[in-house]
């Protein structure tokens, strides 16, 4: 959308029927600045200014809720790692602020209160249905002279002199300057066919959403607490009214499988019923499972590689695609047609290939 927007001759090639078909529709659709680091925060910044301002620009309704985000603690070592990362998120200008429990109790009024301390609690974060959004950036897209092919496989990159030169697929070819490797949970088998290690490593997670109901609770919830079989667990209401909720498997469940279980709902209604168990008696509609395309660090790796000019990677989302893709394209589009500000090319720098991974994501 961006880089056609720029005058670029584009051709996004998809080996799905539709946009959004591989884990884009799996999303549930929650969208947050509140990260632990630069890149991230800004380029999640830039996506909440591109979501909520969406419907105003292009008269589209991607059901767009501003309800926040909020992470309550019910143990200090949680409270201290979360103040901490306050300071690093006010730095980079995220809205967000701490919570007493009696203020966050307003905020979430259902919300267990037993051992309840407090919560960070960002009130520009927010969501948007997944489905509306990427078929109304799809349409965008289109409009700006974008091309899209679909049902079309990728089966090799040509290159020439260590530069690409052009993509055969299982329709044609096609030559290019410029190949961007935005293949999710794929994106290490489309970096061997130019010989690039892409460390991205796909694991599944479940998520599902009830019936709708009258409004209950503004921001998302996000529990922080480990529990048996999970690392965390996270819930909100869409602006529709469904309760749309999702959990962190620990162990993680390596590999592509996609097949939702019948371990999932008894798993997350525990969880959900143990922090807030007024949500007992509301039906659940459905359950789905998609990927997370998992890097070492919790960080995408983004930007040129070194060996081969041309060739663009903007993977290992880990499963924050959604929310991170609309920031993520607007700064890639610059780079890639020179415009950037030496700012923002610091920002992509943070997520480069050739980083050392030896960090970690805190809000992964």
């Amino acid at each position: 959308m961006f880089l056609a927007d720029s005058g670029l001759d584009i051709l996004v090639l998809d080996k799905k029927s539709s946009p959004g078909q591989g884990q884009n529709k799996k999303a549930i659709g929650g969208i947050r600045a509140t990260h632990s680091a630069r890149s991230k925060i800004l380029i999640a910044k830039k996506s909440l200014e591109i979501f909520s301002g969406w419907e105003e620009k292009t008269g589209d309704d991607i059901e767009w809720y501003e309800g926040g985000y909020s992470y309550p603690v019910y143990n200090e070592e949680d409270e201290e790692n979360l103040k901490n990362l306050l300071e690093i998120q006010q730095k980079f200008g995220l809205n967000i602020k701490w919570l007493d429990k009696e203020e966050y109790v307003k905020k979430v009024p259902m919300i267990k209160k037993e051992g309840l301390i407090g919560s960070t609690y960002s009130p520009e974060d927010g969501s948007a249905s997944p489905l509306r959004a990427i078929n109304s950036f799809y349409l965008q897209a289109e409009q700006n002279g974008a091309e899209f092919k679909f049902e079309e496989a990728v089966e090799s990159i040509y290159t020439n002199k260590s530069k690409v030169t052009g993509v055969k697929t299982d329709r044609g070819e096609y030559s290019c300057k410029y190949v961007v490797n935005a293949a999710g949970a794929y994106a290490k088998e489309i970096g061997k066919m130019v010989g690039i290690e892409v460390p991205v490593t796909p694991d599944s997670h479940e998520a599902g959403i009830t019936e709708p109901v009258q409004r209950l609770f503004e921001p998302m919830v996000v529990d922080i607490r480990p529990a048996e079989g999970s690392k965390n667990y996270y819930f909100y209401q869409h602006k529709t009214g469904q309760i749309v909720f999702c959990i962190t498997p620990n162990p993680p469940i390596v590999g592509t499988d996609t097949n939702h279980t019948s371990v999932f709902l008894p798993q997350v209604s525990k969880r959900m019923l143990n922090i807030m168990p007024r949500l007992k008696n509301i039906n659940i509609r459905r359950t789905w499972r998609g990927l997370y395309p998992m890097t070492p660090d919790g960080y995408p790796i983004v930007g040129e590689t070194k060996e081969i000019k041309g060739f663009y990677n903007m993977a290992g989302m880990c499963g924050q695609g959604f929310m991170l893709g609309p920031g993520l394209g607007y700064y890639v589009s610059e780079d890639i047609t020179g415009d950037i500000s030496n700012e923002d090319k610091d920002i992509l720098g943070d997520l480069s290939l050739y980083r050392d991974f030896s960090g970690s994501e805190a809000l992964k």
